[in-house]
């Protein structure tokens, strides 16, 4: 039986400076025994690299559309050159986390694009899937990836049935994560329900998208009412909102989401039959 697996959780996060270890003792208290830690930029590669080692997880290599606005164009040299460095590295699943984001306002599109078709290059000249952003981008994003023979996963999948299809035709796994607790998350519930289950991954992307129960509003927070952080311990409890919605077990879901995410990152297989012997 294959256990929880994180497909996307920034461990590395400031919000888990003070108990970064007792965080991830909880989550394998939970039954999650494999966090992917996806880089945003160069100035963290050697730190998600540390700590996948560090806790037997993995991560990801690669600069976030968000970050595009402070990276050079040398930092793509940078990220081939750790790619071909960490190449025979088995915690090294993955190109991420890239993409493209148009919700953020004062970005760059121009500029996003531009990282973005280098690094869907990268991926596949290094032979590795992609962990994508996907915020108001979907569209353009698989302009992008028609172009290039990658597959992956959409992080935190929030587009339309029709735009999740097209993903899925190209390969790609979606993530799904806290935004499927809330009852008024009514595309995102349908999709998660409508979607082939064979499309699913699970994520918490911790510390962000908390499930609905952490969820604190900006003047809860202000009041002193919790930070609201999300951790990969609630990895199962989020899953078990997503299998009532599909009317599964949890234990169906379990094996189902840690299977999709072994397909859509192959490194993994290896690391967790290791782990198992």
């Amino acid at each position: 039986m294959l256990p929880w697996i994180d497909t996307h959780c920034h461990l590395d996060a400031s919000e888990f400076e003070a108990d970064r270890d007792a965080v991830r003792e909880r989550a394998s208290r939970t039954g999650v025994a494999h966090c992917v830690l996806p880089a945003v930029s160069v100035k963290n590669f050697e730190t998600v690299r540390n700590l996948a080692h560090r806790h037997g997880d993995s991560y990801a290599l690669g600069i976030h559309p968000l970050c595009t606005g402070r990276a050079s164009d040398a930092d793509l040299e940078r990220l081939d050159r750790a790619l071909t460095e960490n190449r025979d590295d088995p915690r090294l699943v993955a190109v991420g986390e890239i993409g493209l984001d148009f919700f953020v306002p004062g970005l760059d599109a121009q500029r996003q694009a531009w990282f973005y078709r280098a690094q869907l290059a990268l991926a596949q000249r290094h032979g590795l899937p992609v962990l994508l952003h996907v915020r108001r981008s979907a569209d353009q994003l698989l302009k992008e990836l028609r172009r290039h023979r990658v597959g992956g996963i959409a992080h935190a999948f929030n587009g339309s049935a029709q735009q999740a299809g097209a993903f899925v035709q190209l390969g790609f796994k979606l993530g799904f994560g806290g935004t499927v607790t809330f009852e008024r998350a009514l595309q995102i519930r349908r999709l998660a329900a409508d979607l082939p289950l064979s499309a699913i991954v699970l994520e918490t992307d911790a510390p962000d998208i908390p499930p609905h129960w952490l969820y604190r509003t900006a003047e809860e927070r202000a009041a002193g009412q919790g930070q609201g952080r999300n951790e990969p311990a609630q990895l199962p409890a989020i899953a078990a909102e997503l299998a009532k919605l599909r009317g599964l077990s949890l234990q169906e879901m379990r094996e189902a989401s840690s299977v999709n995410a072994l397909e859509a990152l192959p490194r993994l297989r290896t690391l967790l039959h290791a782990g198992r012997g």
